[in-house]
């Protein structure tokens, strides 16, 4: 079965300061999203999946989808805050989303093949994607089943606009991930990489360290563990209006239950992305540079 593209994209854009999603970046207006589904499809996914807020699907269909859906089956299912397992409602005063795991749990109905995550606002290159597509595609052989993960080496991976949150994955000798820890305000300063953690010490960082970017691929059994897991997290935080359910800790949990083992697959590509307002210019200089050596036709889908 050919492999289906999920993409997280009902984030408010809080540091951005409007919705990444459909702001425009490419030589012909093309978004951040277009280029995923670019480079998705020719590697060999065949249907996309959108999360997004019901208060901005129009726009997103008319600006992000309005040629691309002519070359695949594009849908879109909604994350809202009250879109809780039975038995649990809205804590009062939660205006914060609650997660990426949440977010891929909507998508639950809507996809019965192997899958991968990605984020709205990252570019994440060509080569990713296929490595991706690769390792989905492939026979199911062992006992637990496999999923996986495509990490980026953390120096390529850093905004000169503010902290970033990276996902530092530990590995073991034969590539199979023993953690993912995440780091919500990793910097430079000066010459050095630092992760701030509240309440503890600084850590350095040398810039080597292999890092997720939420590149995640997973068979459909994930969406059972999501749902257990989503109610879990909610019995011990549905009250703490700050607390989210995030997809890193989600394969933290099957890793370590042993419900399924996660391959580590390496890719050169430089991330790029939009977490600051001040990264318009340089994500767009990038996608110019990228059709200029032509790993992207001018236009898309022309």
């Amino acid at each position: 079965m050919q492999p289906t593209l999920l993409i997280l994209a009902a984030g408010m854009g809080s540091r951005y300061g409007s919705l990444k999603q459909i702001d425009r970046f490419g030589p012909c207006g093309e978004t951040i999203v277009e280029y995923a589904i670019y480079d998705a499809l020719r590697a060999g996914f065949e249907k996309v999946v959108m999360v997004v807020r019901q208060s901005f699907v129009d726009d997103v269909r008319e600006i992000v989808v309005n040629r691309a859906v002519k070359k695949t089956d594009i849908s879109f299912v909604f994350q809202e805050l009250e879109d809780l397992p039975r038995g649990f409602n809205l804590p009062q005063g939660r205006v914060k989303p609650w997660g990426t795991g949440q977010a891929v749990l909507m998508a639950a109905d809507q996809i019965n093949t192997p899958f991968a995550v990605v984020n709205a606002d990252d570019f994440y290159g060509a080569s990713s994607y296929k490595i991706m597509a690769d390792f989905l595609t492939r026979p199911q052989t062992g006992d637990p089943e496999e999923y996986c993960l495509v990490d980026y080496q953390l120096e390529n991976t850093l905004s000169e606009s503010g902290a970033v949150s990276r996902g530092v994955c530990k590995v073991d000798s034969k590539g199979y991930l023993t953690d993912i820890t995440e780091h919500t305000k990793i910097s430079r300063n000066g010459n050095k990489i630092i992760s701030q953690i509240a309440g503890k010490e600084t850590i350095y960082f040398t810039g080597l360290e292999r890092v997720s970017m939420n590149l995640m691929g997973f068979m459909p059994t994930m969406f059972g563990h999501l749902q257990q897991q989503f109610i879990d997290f909610l019995k011990l935080h549905a009250n703490n209006n700050s607390a989210e359910f995030y997809i890193p800790f989600a394969m933290n949990e099957v890793v370590r239950t042993g419900k399924a083992r996660v391959k580590v697959l390496s890719t050169q590509e430089r991330w790029f992305g939009v977490t600051y307002r001040a990264e318009k210019e340089m994500v767009a200089n990038n996608l110019k540079d990228l059709v200029r050596r032509g790993i992207y036709p001018a236009d898309l889908w022309a």
